[in-house]
């Protein structure tokens, strides 16, 4: 029997992925109840749209899949960043020059699986 994967996208996140990342891998194989509070205890801006993803993820699940009592239930199965575009744009620079400046976005992406009960 061939479960459904409960997934959530968040795209053009204005925060690099590179400073995503680490938060991510720490999180990575959590509950999701382990996840959010972790995450929510950091108290770090950038944060929470991993938070806003993760607790999306889990209400698809739950609105799907009816047997989903609570967020215990479930395991961050993958949880990805990826490269959104780049926005580059100018700011004046030394002796007259233009100096490019980019602004890096962040694609995020949640799936949850059920934990397995022994």
């Amino acid at each position: 029997m061939s479960e459904k994967t409960i997934k959530a996208i968040s795209k053009y996140v204005r925060v690099s992925p590179y400073k995503l990342r680490p938060f991510v891998d720490v999180v990575r194989g959590y509950s999701v109840d382990r996840a959010l509070a972790w995450l929510q205890n950091c108290e770090i801006k950038r944060v929470r749209p991993i938070i806003k993803t993760i607790f999306s993820a889990y209400s698809n699940g739950k609105n799907t899949q009816t047997d989903i009592s609570s967020m215990q239930d479930l395991l961050i199965k993958e949880i990805r960043i990826d490269q959104g575009p780049i926005i580059k744009y100018f700011k004046p620079g030394a002796m007259g020059k233009a100096n490019i400046q980019r602004k890096r976005l962040s694609h995020i992406q949640v799936e949850l699986a059920r934990k397995i009960s022994k």
